[in-house]
């Protein structure tokens, strides 16, 4: 369900669970990561392990947290994870504007010669 909603509309987060009823959260993390790179992905876990960290930050995810959660905690981690999402679109924003007058600019002049 959760994958078919990832794909049907943008989230700007998605908390997941390592243990999933119907399946691995880490393999719904890998299909959100291939289809919404940008979405922040944080993963919560009770089985914490070597091994699902790294391949949870492998598989994209922005952060990996061991419950029991403290309610404070994790809001403060999705306010930063959303700011640095926001920061990230306002410099992807940027670039495309300077390249646009970049673009334009050398139009201009090559028109002038």
């Amino acid at each position: 369900m959760a994958r078919a909603q990832s794909r049907a509309r943008f989230f700007n987060l998605a908390l997941l669970d390592i243990k999933l009823p119907d399946m691995e959260g880490t393999k719904l993390l890998k299909a959100m990561q291939e289809n919404l790179p940008k979405m922040v992905k944080i993963m919560i876990t009770r089985y914490p392990s070597l091994e699902n960290a790294v391949e949870t930050l492998n598989y994209g995810a922005d952060a990996y947290i061991i419950k029991p959660v403290k309610p404070e905690m994790l809001l403060a981690l999705i306010k930063e994870k959303l700011e640095e999402q926001n920061q990230a679109e306002k410099m992807t924003e940027k670039k495309v504007t300077d390249w646009i007058k970049t673009r334009a600019r050398k139009l201009e002049e090559n028109r002038e010669k």
